[in-house]
């Protein structure tokens, strides 16, 4: 984008039209209902329902408890609204907050793998909300109540709170809270201040506000230094309008009474109010080493930028995603009920809030291993003050704050089920780390405004045109689309996209570039010698947009291509053979697919290009697979799957997998390995320690390596088509310059991880290239 009134046109309406057919297609909605036991026979049937399900019933009417034993209760959360005060529209209504809810079941089901349904109900009494939500208690194991008023908010959570016998929590005002108080405190670790003695000025008395004011007073801040601003000016002891008994507390005896008088001297900003209240000129009369908060959304009090050219001293927060130090609930909620769930918690005290507090503060302090550093991208980040909080993708974060409510809570005497073995806990949160589904997270964060070049060899497919526009807006890449300039124009006008060429991207004319000449040159240096004749060079140059994109790659125009919208896989992976060609040292490519599902992420290889591969082969894909997995975050675990079960049969192709296990042994000793083995004891620690009790794999492989093409193609597609399972691939491996043949099914969205992909590639190849 050349300026930022570009960006906010690019953004404007595109977004929202795009956010429509994502809440619709391929179905309405963002959450589904899946059943977790077989329905296959009338034996299960009969467990299922009646009789069976009778024995279950009668345990649970003994001991309640038992309800986490038998149902899902246990890992079920009610995300409940009234729909008065969503997001930043207000008061619309129960229907019409739904999607904001779902949005919010879906982050709990992808951060800390919590159910949840997500319920709006038609009561705005307090009264009436707090018999619906109380009547809930014997489905749930816990209650995230959102969106709903101040000050209506702070009663009916407090009435909630006394009433039912599990956790209740309302994130709106605790979740952000808890990220203040984190922020609050490694800030002042930073600056060398005392949390009860900074003056604090908070912008704004809503529920978050005032939930944030007294989250810091339990850690030490104390009020009478603190003064609160709304609409009308400063709070203070005899003021009647605006009033209520949650805002009283914070009244002060003080001749001060607006923003600007207040701020003079402050240590602390706490802006949870309105776009632009903040005034630079404000920040002047701010005492040294200034924190500013400012959470305003979508547009903060102040912008970052703005507020450092006045103090280059202030330590800034936000909440947006594009400034360091952003404020987001999903830092901490779904953790926070990960840590209560498990613990039977029938309460989260204010000590259990304090432990995620002190938990989110010192992960910041820790030094990024290499596994949270790919949620990072490039930049490894160091404690200070552009990192005062975490990432919200920071993987850790699971393993900080969930151990350390469910033994806060234990302490405090409000955990039904204590956690027995807290070792075995981490290693079962370890799992949901990568069972998150976001694993292209990462990828996207290290290619942020890198500028990378990634050509598209089908320009004018809608797809491509509909990616294109996402990577210019996320910043991505530098899309650069093979294909006929009117014909694009005409479809960017049909699809409603903003993207326009020559402006946002550049288009390289099969038909008419004045490069065409070069191209053919460069083209038959490659093939000249490969059965192309000069005449046929020319042909290929002008017609195989697959070729011009490869040959762009190759003259260094380009970083990296995207291809195979259409046309057969083999003949566009042997086009950029021919052109781009191995990297150094690889003997052939190989193709490495990905499915990521609700239970969890798995990495097929070779899934497209070698039909039938030596041990050489298969022990060459494997290892490029495992070098590409970990540019995901993800520590490789490979099995080697068969027929034959660790020596079961003896057949050509379980001889070729064990040659190919001893050459990975002698090639790559620190990767975790073994085979040849069933799928099933691959995926299953318990299945493979009884036919291999010394196996050299540990837990659930996440690399499945095949045999043959054939295996692995069928594989893919039938699991693929089982779990619902989004494909993300195929990664054409060992090429010279990162290229991929995409499949002809593949969606708009399977286009853009593919690009992302490709442009996190050509980061790594720099970063290694400096390093030498």
């Amino acid at each position: 984008m050349s300026s930022e009134k570009e960006n906010e046109r690019l953004s404007e309406g595109d977004l929202d039209q795009q956010a429509i057919f994502y809440h619709q297609n391929p179905r309405p909605g963002k959450l589904a209902i899946t059943a977790t036991k077989p329905l296959g026979n009338q034996r299960d049937l009969a467990l299922a329902y009646s009789p069976g399900v009778a024995a279950p019933c009668l345990e649970i009417a003994a001991d309640p408890h038992k309800a986490a034993d038998y149902t899902s209760r246990g890992n079920l959360v009610a995300v409940i609204s009234n729909g008065t005060a969503v997001l930043g529209l207000g008061d619309i209504g129960p229907l019409a907050s739904k999607p904001v809810m779902e949005g919010k079941a879906v982050l709990f089901k992808k951060f800390a793998d919590i159910d949840v349904f997500d319920i709006e109900i038609d009561a705005r009494e307090i009264d009436h909300v707090c018999e619906v939500v109380a009547a809930l208690e014997p489905t749930f194991g816990g209650i995230n109540l959102e969106d709903i008023k101040s000050p209506e908010c702070f009663e009916i959570e407090d009435r909630l709170r006394k009433r039912m016998k599990i956790p209740v929590f309302h994130d709106d005002q605790h979740g952000t809270a808890i990220i203040v108080a984190a922020a609050v405190r490694n800030a002042l670790r930073l600056n060398g201040k005392k949390l009860e003695e900074v003056k604090i000025v908070a912008s704004g008395a809503g529920a978050a506000s005032l939930a944030c004011l007294n989250l810091l007073t339990e850690l030490g801040a104390r009020r009478e230094n603190i003064i609160v601003t709304d609409r009308e000016g400063v709070v203070y002891e005899g003021r009647n309008s605006g009033m209520d008994p949650w805002k009283d507390k914070y009244a002060r005896k003080t001749d001060k009474r607006t923003l600007e008088d207040a701020i003079d001297g402050a240590d602390i900003f706490l802006g949870l109010s309105a776009a632009g209240v903040l005034k630079p000129e404000l920040l002047k009369s701010m005492a040294k080493d200034p924190l500013i908060l400012a959470l305003a959304n979508p547009v903060p009090e102040i912008m970052p930028d703005l507020a450092r050219e006045v103090r280059p001293d202030a330590m800034i927060c936000t909440g947006r995603s594009d400034y360091p130090n952003q404020v987001n609930n999903v830092l901490c909620f779904p953790f926070i009920f990960r840590g209560a769930l498990d613990c039977g918690a029938t309460h989260i005290t204010e000590k259990m809030k304090m432990a995620a507090v002190d938990a989110i503060a010192s992960l910041a302090r820790e030094n990024v291993n290499e596994v949270a550093a790919k949620a990072y991208g490039s930049d490894t980040p160091v404690f200070g003050p552009e990192y005062l909080i975490p990432t919200p993708f920071d993987p850790r974060l699971i393993l900080k704050i969930a151990p350390a409510v469910a033994k806060t809570a234990e302490e405090e005497g409000v955990a039904t089920r204590p956690i027995a073995d807290m070792n075995q806990y981490l290693e079962t949160l370890n799992r949901f780390v990568f069972r998150s589904g976001l694993i292209m997270k990462p990828i996207f964060k290290s290619t942020q405004d890198t500028n990378h070049r990634v050509i598209f060899a089908d320009g004018e497919d809608e797809r491509v045109l509909r990616a294109a526009q996402v990577l210019i807006e996320d910043r991505v890449c530098q899309p650069i689309l093979v294909g006929r300039p009117q014909v694009i124009e005409t479809r960017l006008e049909r699809f409603g996209l903003s993207v326009r060429p020559g402006e946002n991207f550049e288009i390289i004319d099969p038909s008419n570039d004045p490069r065409y000449r070069d191209y053919v040159d460069h083209y038959f240096q490659k093939v000249g010698r490969k059965g192309i004749s000069p005449d046929s060079a020319r042909t290929i140059v002008r017609t195989n947009s697959t070729v011009i994109a490869a040959t762009a790659v190759s003259r260094g125009e380009a970083d990296a291509m995207i291809c195979g919208l259409e046309g057969r896989y083999p003949h566009h992976v042997r086009d950029i053979s021919h052109v781009i060609g191995l990297e150094p040292g690889a003997k052939r490519f190989a193709a490495l697919s990905v499915l990521i599902a609700s239970q969890g992420t798995k990495f097929f290889v070779d899934t497209y290009v070698q039909r039938n591969p030596s041990a050489a082969d298969i022990a060459e894909m494997t290892i490029l697979a495992a070098d590409e997995i970990r540019r995901f975050g993800i520590t490789p675990k490979a099995a080697l799957v068969s027929h034959s079960n660790f020596g079961t049969d003896d057949t050509e192709d379980t001889r070729k997998l064990r040659e190919a296990l001893a050459l990975i042994r002698e090639q790559a000793p620190d990767l975790e390995i073994d085979g040849e083995m069933h799928g099933d004891s691959a995926l299953n620690a318990l299945t493979r320690e009884r036919v291999m009790p010394n196996s050299t794999l540990t837990g659930e492989a996440n690399l499945l390596v095949f045999p043959t093409l054939d295996a692995a193609n069928i594989t893919l597609n039938v699991v693929k088509s089982m779990l619902d399972a989004l494909h993300v691939g195929p990664i054409l491996l060992g090429t010279r310059s990162p290229a991929h043949v995409l499949t002809p099914s593949v969606t708009s969205r399977g286009v853009v991880n593919m690009a992302a992909i490709a442009a996190a590639q050509v980061v790594k190849k720099e970063r290694e290239g400096s390093e030498r």
